[in-house]
C-alpha cells in the first residue's frame, strides 16, 4: 500500500519537475522475474527507475540510508522503503555475495531486481565495464534481463551535490535479454563474461556513453 501511495505522489511530481521521458516500458515483461540493468549516473537513479518501471523493482541500498535520524531520516527511510529498496550492509568480508543473495531471493520470489552492473556512479559520464555479479544473477535465477539507460540523473544531482536541481531526464527500457547458450553455467566465469558483456553492450547502446575501461579485466 505505501508503495501505491509513495508511487501516486511522486511520479507525476518527477514527471513535472524532470521533464521525464520514458520508452520502451513494454520492454519490461509484465510477470515472473526479471533484472533491470542500468548504468548509473547519480545517486537519484534509484528513484527515477522505479517510477518510470511499469512494475515494482526492487534496489539494495547502503545500510546508511535506513538509519538516519530526525525528519530527514525518517524521510529517507519512508523513501526507500516505499520504493522497494533493500539495505544492505557493504563494510563485511561477505558484502558482495550477501548482496547477491538477497537479489537472488528477490527474483525467485517472482519479482523485479534492479542493478548497476558498473557497481558504483559514473563519475565522469563514461559507461564502466560490467562486472559479472548481473550474470551471475541471471543464469542463477534464468530470468531475462531488460537493459535500462538513464540520461540527465547526473544533471540533477551530480556525483558529491547534496541537493537536486531540475533537468530533463530521460529512461528507455530495451528489449529483454536472455541466454539460452550459457543457461546452468552461471559457475563458469567465461560464461558470466560473456553475458555481462552482451548486457553492457545493449546498455551502451540504448545510453549513447563512452566506454571507459573495457580493455581491462573485470570481476
Amino acid at each position: 500500500m505505501l508503495y501505491l501511495v509513495v508511487r501516486f505522489l511522486l511520479r507525476p511530481l518527477f514527471h513535472v519537475v524532470l521533464r521525464m521521458h520514458v520508452t520502451g516500458r513494454e520492454n519490461v515483461p509484465a510477470t515472473g522475474p526479471v533484472i533491470l540493468a542500468s548504468n548509473h549516473l547519480s545517486f537519484i537513479d534509484s528513484m527515477v527507475i522505479p517510477l518510470s518501471a511499469p512494475r515494482r523493482v526492487h534496489y539494495l541500498a547502503k545500510a546508511e540510508y535506513f538509519t538516519g535520524t530526525g525528519i530527514g531520516g525518517w524521510l529517507t527511510r519512508t523513501l526507500f522503503t516505499a520504493l522497494g529498496a533493500m539495505p544492505v550492509q557493504r563494510q563485511t568480508s561477505r558484502a558482495a555475495q550477501e548482496a547477491l543473495d538477497t537479489a537472488l531471493g528477490v527474483l525467485r520470489r517472482g519479482e523485479g531486481f534492479g542493478i548497476y552492473p558498473e557497481g558504483t556512479r559514473s563519475r565522469d559520464g563514461r559507461l564502466a565495464r560490467g562486472k559479472t555479479g548481473v550474470a551471475w544473477l541471471a543464469l542463477t535465477a534464468d530470468c531475462p534481463v531488460v537493459p535500462v539507460a538513464v540520461r540527465g540523473t547526473d544533471r540533477v544531482q551530480p556525483v558529491d551535490s547534496r541537493w537536486p536541481r531540475p533537468h530533463k531526464v530521460s529512461v528507455t527500457f530495451g528489449e529483454p535479454l536472455t541466454f539460452p547458450e550459457q543457461r546452468g553455467m552461471a559457475g563458469n566465469g567465461r560464461a558470466r563474461r560473456v553475458v555481462t558483456d552482451r548486457v553492457m553492450e545493449a546498455i551502451a547502446e540504448l545510453s549513447g556513453q563512452e566506454k571507459a575501461g573495457w580493455g581491462q579485466p573485470a570481476a
